[in-house]
């Protein structure tokens, strides 16, 4: 992690249980669909515990009250906003000392304790979601590529291909053709022996107001 990101990383890391994470220093957020899925096979496994569900559906309301929050953040003054931050940040710790849970329910509660402390970040951040199901919407392609042709066969392979899947998912992320981009980008190697970065290609499309 830090060869990939420094051992300072400045924006938001929304990121599953991996300990390789508390590496770096940076905001964290806990991707609640990979808690939420933990949940929800507790309750399919033990149905008779409806405390389980119970459980689910508060801490579920929490996630949802604080996406309503982060929207409101703009409307309410820092004093407002931190005074509901706290009522949540209250209503996560009661529902986290759950009175005399049984076994199961100890367990799910272990597992969301451990996270506590990244479970409300998001509502801080501008824009940041509570999960990471778009990195892994964004690595899907990839993924099935690798399982179709067995993957790449050597190392230089893979990252050459990483590379071009992160720099065209980059692309759709930012608005930008793909292959207008390649096309600068070659032409550009072509007359200065340099391929031309993305930061440069979109920000020589902006004082033209020419379309991405």
């Amino acid at each position: 992690m830090e060869r990939l990101l420094g051992q300072v990383f400045l924006g938001i890391l929304i990121v599953d249980g991996w300990h390789a994470y508390t590496k770096i220093v940076c905001a964290r957020q806990t991707c609640m669909a990979h808690i939420f899925r933990k949940i929800r096979a507790f309750i399919d496994a033990f149905p008779q515990y409806r405390s389980i569900m119970t459980f689910y559906l508060k801490l579920r309301q929490i996630i949802r009250d604080g996406e309503t929050l982060q929207a409101a953040r703009d409307r309410l003054s820092e004093r407002a906003f931190q005074q509901q931050l706290k009522a949540l940040e209250q209503r996560l710790d009661a529902l986290l000392s759950w009175s005399n849970p049984n076994d199961t329910l100890k367990q799910v509660i272990k597992k969301v304790h451990r996270q506590k402390k990244h479970i409300l970040t998001f509502i801080t951040h501008e824009g940041a979601p509570h999960h990471n199901n778009y990195g892994e919407y964004f690595i899907e392609k990839g993924v099935v590529k690798r399982k179709m042709s067995g993957g790449s066969v050597s190392a230089e392979g893979a990252r050459a291909y990483a590379s071009i899947q992160s720099t065209a998912m980059t692309c759709q992320l930012r608005g930008i053709s793909f292959h207008r981009f390649l096309k600068a980008s070659s032409v550009s190697y072509v007359h200065t022996g340099r391929p031309m970065p993305l930061a440069e290609y979109e920000s020589s499309l902006e004082p033209l107001g020419v379309a991405a």
